[in-house]
C-alpha cells in the first residue's frame, strides 16, 4: 500500500498513505521519527510550520539516502498569515528550514487564525492572498502541487471562484464517527484530494466498543480499520506514531471491508468527547 499513489489535479502522484509529524515538536525527534518511517516504506512525510519541526523532518529526509524525488514532502503556512508578502516570505522560510530544493506540496493550514476560530469571519480575502504567493511560488517551481487545509465548501468556494487555481488538496479531521461526507463529496466532484488527519480520532476511536468489535471481525487492529475506512472513501491518510512496530502496523491494510460494514461505520454517531485534544479549535469547531 505504500507504493501505491493518487493523482492530484495537475498530474503529480502522492503516495495513499502519509506519515504525521504534528506534536512531534522536537527536531530531532522529528529527524528520528521520520527516518524511521522511511526505513518501514513511507514516501510521504507530513508537516507544517507551527509544529515547530520543520528542520528536523528536512533533516529525516535528507538522513534516509533515498532519492528525493521519491519521497514527497508537504508542509503548511500558518493558519495566521493572510497576506500576500507575510506568505511568500513564509514559503521561502520552509524552504529554509527543511533544507530541500523544493517542497510537493504547501496548503494552507485553516481558513482563520487559530486564535480566531470560534468567530464567523472565514478571511475570504486574506486566504486570497496568501493562496496568490503559493500560486507564485508554484508557478517559479518553488511548490510541486499546492493546498488547503481545513476549508468547507464555502472556503474552496472562494478560492474557485476568485484564483486561477484550484486547490489540489483539502487535508480535514475524518476518521470513523467523525467523516465530513459534504466537503468531501464538494472536493471530490471537483478533483480536489481530501486527505485525512487525525485518521484515530486522537485516540479516542480505540475505545468505542463498535470499532473494536468490527476490527476483531477483520481479524485486524483498530488502527488498520481506520485507515482502511478512509482508503475506500477515496481519502488519503495521515496517521502519525514514533513506533516502528505500529509505523508498519498502520500500513498493513491490504483487507477490504464490504459495503454493508461501510454503511454501518459511516452511520456512527459522532465523538463528543476528544479528550485532552479538546483543547485545539478545529476539534472545538468540529464538535459544535
Amino acid at each position: 500500500m505504500l507504493n501505491e499513489t493518487y493523482t492530484l489535479a495537475n498530474g503529480v502522484k502522492i503516495p495513499k498513505i502519509g506519515f504525521g509529524t504534528w506534536l512531534i515538536d522536537d527536531n530531532d525527534q522529528a529527524a528520528a521519527a521520520v527516518s524511521q518511517a522511511i526505513k518501514v516504506g513511507y514516501r510521504h512525510i507530513d508537516t507544517a510550520e507551527a509544529y515547530g519541526n520543520e528542520a528536523g523532518v528536512g533533516a529525516g529526509v535528507r538522513a534516509s539516502h533515498i532519492p528525493r524525488q521519491d519521497i514527497f514532502v508537504t508542509t503548511k503556512l500558518a493558519a495566521e498569515i493572510k497576506d500576500h508578502d507575510a506568505a511568500a516570505k513564509a514559503i521561502d522560510e520552509s524552504l529554509t528550514k527543511l533544507n530541500l530544493d523544493y517542497i510537493d506540496l504547501m496548503i494552507i493550514h485553516a481558513p482563520k487564525p487559530w486564535a480566531e476560530y470560534d468567530q464567523p469571519d472565514r478571511h475570504f480575502a486574506g486566504n486570497l492572498a496568501a493562496w496568490q504567493a503559493l500560486e507564485e511560488a508554484y508557478e517559479s517551481g518553488k511548490l510541486r502541487a499546492i493546498g488547503v487545509s481545513n476549508f468547507n465548501q464555502t472556503d474552496l468556494e472562494n478560492i474557485m471562484d476568485h484564483a486561477k487555481t484550484t486547490p489540489m488538496v483539502d487535508q480535514v479531521l475524518a476518521h470513523i464517527t467523525q467523516t465530513p461526507f459534504k466537503t468531501i463529496q464538494f472536493a471530490q466532484q471537483h478533483n480536489i484530494l481530501v486527505e485525512a488527519y487525525s485518521p484515530f480520532g486522537h485516540g479516542e476511536m480505540f475505545k468505542n466498543k463498535k470499532i473494536t468489535d468490527m476490527a476483531a471481525k477483520y481479524h485486524v487492529s483498530v488502527a488498520q480499520l481506520g485507515i482502511r475506512y478512509l482508503l475506500q472513501l477515496g481519502l488519503l491518510p495521515l496517521p502519525k506514531t514514533v513506533k516502528p512496530a505500529h509505523m508498519a502496523n498502520n500500513a498493513d491494510v491490504d483487507f477490504t471491508i464490504s459495503d454493508a460494514d461501510m454503511d454501518q461505520l459511516k452511520k456512527m454517531p459522532r465523538l463528543t468527547d476528544y479528550g485532552q485534544s479538546d483543547q485545539f479549535p478545529v476539534y472545538q469547531d468540529t464538535l459544535s
